[in-house]
């Protein structure tokens, strides 16, 4: 009844629990719900950007552009909102648009001209970076009223307890990611073009279209994680989110989704998401450790889950055989 491609997912969920079970038997006033929503605040942006690299992964391919296009994001709304005066209700659908349509582009160089993605990403990264500091060198902060609302705004629940808007736009967007991956024939075919390609396009799958529009949507989730960003942070800055492809991936890989496409589920990029956060928290708590060790500890646990992964794999192709 048990099926084995669930089990990086049960893993998850159990380093999760067990993470935060530590937590609250070591530290006073670790175990409370406003410390799990804190979770959910504090990393609502990559929870929203890991949802698009999920997509991606599945796909068989990978996107390194995203932590740029949420710096850039972050400039063109700051750039566009402080500095010319434009009401927000014109920036985050013209940034939303600007995001999908970059990852759009770089969807049709993949297929059409048959290059890896991690190239074409790895392009798309430096140019969204450098396209940064055209706009700006400096940081550029934003006091607009409907920002400082979004960044301010509290959603009180029972308890005493409370999430921001970030929250509820990335619970939405999760939401609708499972729809998508699971019960319409795009996430059908994503997951049939990441097992293998060759048998989606003899299957008569549309490759070309179900590829470009992956990357358009990972560039479209980026731009969102990145108007989230921007309520997070009230600026616009060409150093905003580095890194953070990296975070995504890690936070995908351990979420049970497979490197090499076909097999993952975005419950587990959530539990994923959540993992790197307990850990921050924790690291946060003990207060002696550097911030650095947040990266150490995710590191450790990327090469495990790789390795679990591989060991999955292999016992699949040698019990096939």
């Amino acid at each position: 009844m048990f099926k084995k491609q669930y089990l990086p997912i049960m893993v998850t969920i159990a380093l999760f629990m067990l993470m935060f079970a530590a937590g609250a038997f070591r530290y006073t006033g670790f175990f409370s719900l406003q410390v799990l929503l804190n979770l959910l605040i504090d990393n609502a942006f990559l929870l929203i950007v890991a949802i698009g690299m999920t997509f991606v992964i599945i796909s068989g391919g990978i996107d390194l552009s995203v932590g740029s296009m949420i710096a850039l994001t972050t400039m063109i709304s700051a750039s566009l909102v402080q500095n010319l005066g434009w009401s927000p209700f014109i920036v985050i659908p013209l940034v939303l648009m600007i995001g999908a349509t970059f990852g759009c582009a770089m969807g049709a160089i993949i297929h059409y001209f048959d290059i890896q993605p991690f190239i074409v990403t790895l392009a798309g990264m430096f140019l969204a970076r450098g396209l940064c500091y055209v706009i700006s060198i400096n940081t550029i902060t934003i006091n607009n009223a409907f920002y400082t609302s979004m960044a301010q705004t509290k959603i009180h629940l029972p308890g005493g307890n409370f999430i921001s808007i970030s929250v509820v736009i990335a619970l939405i967007a999760i939401v609708l990611a499972i729809y998508i991956a699971h019960y319409t024939r795009f996430g059908r075919n994503v997951y049939a073009m990441g097992g293998s390609e060759q048998s989606a396009i003899l299957m008569g799958l549309s490759v070309a279209r179900t590829k470009i529009l992956v990357y358009t949507l990972s560039g479209f989730c980026s731009a969102l994680s990145g108007v989230v960003f921007t309520f997070y942070m009230l600026s616009g800055y060409g150093l905003h989110a580095n890194g953070l492809e990296l975070d995504a991936i890690a936070a995908v890989v351990i979420g049970g989704t497979l490197l090499t496409g076909g097999v993952g589920y975005l419950v587990g990029t959530f539990f994923g998401v959540m993992t790197q956060g307990v850990i921050q928290t924790i690291i946060s708590f003990e207060g002696t450790l550097s911030s650095w060790w947040t990266k150490i500890v995710i590191g450790l646990l990327l090469f495990s889950f790789i390795v679990f992964q591989r060991l999955l794999t292999s016992r699949r192709t040698s019990g096939r055989g």
